[in-house]
């Protein structure tokens, strides 16, 4: 496995910097008696209670761009505190990250109210996407039902096969990913609203506009 390993101390006081160098000795200690390879060490001075620090979105990109597969902190309450710790351990569920911990020298256990927790976060995200979708579904019933014919949407229509650049609305993408759409479901709504598209080419596409 490859790990990232993040030190976090909440203070930016002078003896705070013995407890960063501590932590970074035990995860290495740690990665080593597991046999994980660390690919990058995140030390930050932030309160567990802010979201917005480098160090998480560094640490994520890591997870997201599958540099990494598995996270080694000293404890649950160095990644975050609060609703923070929550919405943290719910990202990385659902990027498949393995949590290691000094605490337990091994996969983190979560207490079953922080699982519960999960869980119904889970359950209404899953319940959201199903709302959003089918709105999405009762909207395009409605258009058609007026007469609305979503193959003049086609800008490929009557062309070869593999036949020039694919067009679709890219805007729509980027907010039904931030909606937490899966790419299949997003080509399954744009194949709905007339663009025959595949959930390759959007991933691809979607890709380089984040890259431009």
């Amino acid at each position: 496995m490859n790990a990232v390993i993040y030190c976090r101390v909440s203070t930016d006081k002078k003896e705070q910097e013995t407890s960063l160098s501590r932590q970074y000795e035990e995860l290495n200690a740690l990665a080593a008696r597991h046999n994980i390879t660390v690919v990058d060490c995140i030390q930050e001075q932030e309160s567990g209670y802010d979201i917005d620090r480098d160090g998480i979105f560094r640490m994520l990109e890591h997870f997201t761009e599958k540099r990494a597969d598995c996270l080694l902190i000293q404890d649950e309450t160095r990644l975050g505190r609060g609703n923070t710790k929550i919405a943290l351990f719910h990202q990385l569920q659902k990027l498949n990250v393995k949590i290691y911990t000094v605490l337990e020298d091994g996969e983190l256990e979560m207490s079953e109210s922080d699982s519960m927790v999960l869980q119904i976060v889970g359950i209404v995200e899953e319940y959201q996407r199903k709302i959003h979708n089918t709105k999405i579904k009762r909207g395009m019933r409605k258009a058609m039902d007026r007469g609305y014919d979503p193959s003049v949407n086609l800008s490929n229509r009557g062309q070869a096969p593999g036949r020039g650049r694919k067009d679709f609305p890219i805007e729509e993408v980027i907010r039904m990913r931030q909606n937490k759409m899966t790419f299949e479901e997003i080509a399954k709504t744009l194949n709905g609203l007339g663009y025959n598209i595949s959930k390759a080419t959007i991933h691809r596409r979607y890709r380089e506009f984040r890259n431009t």
